[in-house]
């Protein structure tokens, strides 16, 4: 596009206008198909996710600068990201939105560089940096440069880790090496029926191993949320999803040397909830929701979580606590019997580990019987996986609380952040059961023979578990070891736990010296 140039002041400020034009609405046809969707173009994404009027953007006259296979006759301003930075209730963020209506969002050397420009900024400012992805891959145009752009992101997003949070937002198409960047990041949203992720399509799949799957069975939202577990959140729309973006920033601090955020709090810190001393059931075998123990203590009933459809069998996400922003992780008990399993230990470790990252206390309810078992587990490394979750708790230094609510058997318990591993303040409820297993297990282990020979072995074994209740199924054992700091009436975990936390704000914990540790990845 060869332009006239400008000579007087008023003709340079023209022809400026008129290439900011160009650049804004360089595809209206294809805005169209984008809006058939039912999905927002690329800029218009981010006017939505940022507060308005706060977003600058940044290299808008960029092109690409390929000549192969006749690309140099079609070189829109910007190429196929946009990208700058701006504000979400105030507080700066950088981002960068992927185009599908430019060469369907196809990701080459140019619009590389224009992602790792804003990456390198909020890597440098300090800030968060979330990436949109709608994009048919990399640029076959361009070959294996399009790959070396790929490479140029995934440095910075490892370089990045721990240190500025990293969200990614999958709202279209991402396929290939794309979705290792997203990876990568510390939290993928998802749309339903309008987003997918795979490294190799339908296509591929039926022709390499003749399975036949369609688009969003394979890649789509809820198969990333429920089955893989790559994805941490599932939203209906992309205005959900851009809303629900932006409330997760504001539990999150805006780098790695920031405490996590406080808001001014307007539930009463003092409250007592009379309801939480009679949510455990009497029959230790009753199931109960822990989200509603959760709800019950946490600043205004509150709880945004995290993996929500994955691993269903613990229970991960944010909460508030007089204000404070925490992280909460709980076994839950109305799924699996709140057991620990492969998918639920790393669900919980990930989880564990960026709140560490990031200074967020952490909050955990324990309620386990202990280790899933079966052949399944064994095989798929439930020792490496289970492994990951206590090396989580043990590494991470932040402010530390547990609540055990009711049972805490064998090796589960030492995981589920005890006081063996560092734990802060570690409170009991009256409900709790502290032991190496449960009273039926244990007693047909320990007393085997006396049971067999026994003229009433039905009875005698009723009695049996019953002393061994008395003497080991609840938390004063623990505590006259000083494993459990207290053991409290339910209604008083608010408060203690708000005092707490107020108490652990000036904890310091530095680590040995060294490069870093080895988890059992």
């Amino acid at each position: 596009m060869r332009m006239h140039a400008p000579e007087t002041y008023e003709e340079k400020l023209a022809q400026l206008e008129e290439l900011r034009k160009a650049a804004l609405h360089s595809a209206p046809e294809a805005e169209a198909k984008q809006h058939e969707r039912g999905k927002y173009t690329a800029r218009e994404r981010v006017e939505k996710l940022l507060d308005e009027g706060s977003f600058q953007e940044l290299d808008t006259f960029v092109r690409h600068r390929t000549h192969d296979f006749d690309m140099q006759k079609n070189r829109p301003w910007g190429d196929a990201v946009v990208t700058g930075h701006g504000t979400i209730d105030g507080r700066r963020v950088c981002v960068f939105s992927q185009d599908f209506t430019v060469f369907g969002g196809s990701l080459g050397e140019v619009m590389g560089e224009k992602m790792c420009k804003v990456m390198d900024l909020a890597a440098k400012i300090g800030c968060p940096v979330i990436g949109i992805n709608d994009s048919g891959g990399a640029r076959i145009q361009e070959g294996v440069v399009s790959l070396g752009a790929y490479g140029d992101v995934f440095l910075r997003n490892v370089r990045s880790s721990g240190v500025i949070p990293q969200i990614s937002l999958v709202m279209g198409p991402c396929a290939g090496g794309a979705v290792y960047s997203p990876a990568i990041t510390d939290f993928i949203f998802m749309v339903k029926e309008t987003s997918h992720m795979f490294i190799t399509g339908p296509d591929v799949i039926k022709t390499v191993t003749g399975e036949e799957v369609g688009f969003e069975e394979l890649g789509g939202a809820m198969s990333h949320n429920t089955k893989s577990g790559v994805a941490h959140f599932a939203s209906e729309d992309e205005d959900a999803c851009l809303e629900d973006c932006r409330y997760l920033l504001s539990f999150l601090p805006s780098n790695n040397l920031q405490a996590a955020p406080r808001v001014e709090a307007t539930d009463d810190p003092e409250r007592m909830e009379a309801s939480l001393d009679h949510v455990v059931p009497d029959n230790p075998n009753k199931p109960y929701d822990m989200r509603d123990v959760v709800k019950l203590i946490a600043d205004e009933g509150e709880f945004f979580e995290v993996h929500e459809h994955h691993a269903k069998n613990i229970i991960c996400g944010f909460a508030r606590l007089d204000g404070f922003s925490v992280g909460i992780v709980g076994n839950q008990p109305n799924q699996l019997a709140g057991v620990l399993d492969i998918a639920g230990s790393a669900k919980a470790a990930r989880f564990v580990r960026t709140c560490d990252a990031f200074n967020i206390p952490l909050l955990t309810f324990c309620d386990v019987p202990g280790f899933l078992p079966g052949t399944a587990q064994e095989w798929g490394g439930i020792i490496r996986h289970g492994a990951k979750l206590l090396y989580a708790y043990a590494e991470a230094t932040v402010p530390k609380m547990t609540v055990i609510t009711r049972k805490a058997y064998g090796g589960a318990y030492d995981v589920m952040s005890s006081k063996h591993l560092a734990s802060d303040f570690n409170i009991a409820w009256p409900t709790a059961e502290v032991a190496v297993m449960g009273p039926e297990g244990a007693v047909n282990i320990i007393y085997r023979r006396d049971i067999s020979s026994s003229p009433t072995p039905q009875e005698r074994r009723q009695k049996l578990m019953d002393d061994y209740k008395a003497r080991f199924a609840n938390p004063y054992t623990a505590a006259e070891r000083g494993y459990i700091d207290d053991v409290i009436v339910p209604h008083e975990t608010r408060p203690r736990l708000i005092s707490a936390l107020h108490t652990l704000q000036s904890k310091r914990e530095p680590g040995p010296r060294r490069k870093h540790g080895n988890i059992p990845l």
